[in-house]
């Protein structure tokens, strides 16, 4: 894993700027189920029917927490017929996703912390 010592530290107005984007996209993430929603997005391209069997989710729910994914501009869709299939539209998103699977769900170890 990287260190801050591999990366060019930018200035703490740069920082600030970035900090709300980081802040809003963390946030997002705070949900458990957008957050799962999210990780069976990030898999590839699902429509709504399969996202809602994969999730385990009631249908209200997904349709409110998917609301909210498309308004922070984390996903996106496209419709074929009655169909809609949604992707990842954050690469920011995938990047901290992939971070939180290796951390959490890779290898079936206990999580930090536990």
């Amino acid at each position: 894993m990287s260190s801050a010592q591999d990366f060019e530290i930018p200035s703490v107005d740069a920082m600030r700027r970035n900090s709300e984007q980081a802040g809003a996209l963390l946030k997002t993430l705070g949900n458990p189920d957008r957050l799962l929603i999210l990780c069976q997005i990030n898999r590839g391209e699902i429509c709504v029917s399969d996202l809602e069997a994969a999730c385990d989710v009631s249908q209200p729910t997904l349709s409110q927490q998917l609301t909210v994914l498309r308004a922070q501009g984390l996903v996106k869709t496209r419709r074929e017929g009655k169909r809609v299939y949604y992707s990842l539209a954050s690469p920011a998103a995938s990047a901290v996703l992939m971070t939180l699977y290796q951390i959490y769900c890779h290898g079936g170890s206990d999580p930090p912390g536990k």
